[in-house]
């Protein structure tokens, strides 16, 4: 069964308070008639203990806490890193997207990014399978064109850069998204073929090209 938006926004506030906060348990009497609560409990996510009524999260429910609050921070991370999403805006933006990320596409997602470790305010994001199996194959989906290894074909997968000056060098370069590319020195400049032409840029410009390895 879907949870309702709600019901994992409380999620994802019970995971920060009674595990990440180590409080164990959390007050509900502000929240006893909330529909989203009673249907929690209905579905065994968390438990309501009596006479305090102290919430506390099922093995159930802290397993989806825990998926719910890695979807918000990777929807953080997704919004500022690619999408370059103002500091201020990012919480309420983030907290209407990661609805959006179901369970599946989270991974994608995490690995796209690289499997980061923290969100941008450095709250950690609880790894998924994926990040277990990149550590066993340490390899990043999509990455700035600095880090791609000399000589190895890629594909331009976007433009990162809020400077027109900068995309316009690019595109007249012919580095455009879909492109294949090749890396093939870092000093002193870096030097990358895109079709039978070869380009020189310095670090700045070449970091606006994030690569897809082939």
């Amino acid at each position: 069964m879907t949870l309702s938006d709600r019901a994992e926004e409380i999620l994802e506030a019970l995971w920060i308070e009674v595990v990440e906060e180590k409080k164990g348990t959390c007050k509900v009497s502000i929240l006893k008639d909330d529909e989203a609560i009673k249907n929690l409990a209905r579905l065994g996510y968390i438990e309501i203990k009596p006479p305090q009524n102290q919430i506390q999260l099922t093995e159930k429910g802290e397993a989806e806490a825990r998926s719910c609050v890695r979807r918000h921070r990777l929807a953080e991370r997704l919004l500022v890193d690619i999408l370059d999403c103002k500091k201020k805006l990012v919480h309420e933006t983030s907290c209407k997207f990661e609805h959006f990320l179901h369970k599946g596409l989270d991974d994608n997602i995490c690995t796209l990014l690289g499997h980061p470790r923290t969100c941008p305010h450095g709250k950690p994001i609880p790894e998924g399978p994926c990040c277990k199996d990149a550590r066993r194959k340490p390899e990043k989906l999509i990455m700035p064109l600095t880090e791609l290894e000399i000589n190895r074909k890629a594909r331009i997968s976007y433009l990162q850069t809020q400077d027109r000056n900068i995309l316009q060098k690019l595109i007249a370069m012919g580095a455009l998204p879909m492109t294949e590319i090749v890396l093939l020195q870092r000093f002193p400049s870096y030097v990358f073929q895109v079709g039978k032409s070869k380009f020189a840029v310095d670090k700045e410009l070449a970091s606006c090209i994030y690569v897809r390895v082939i």
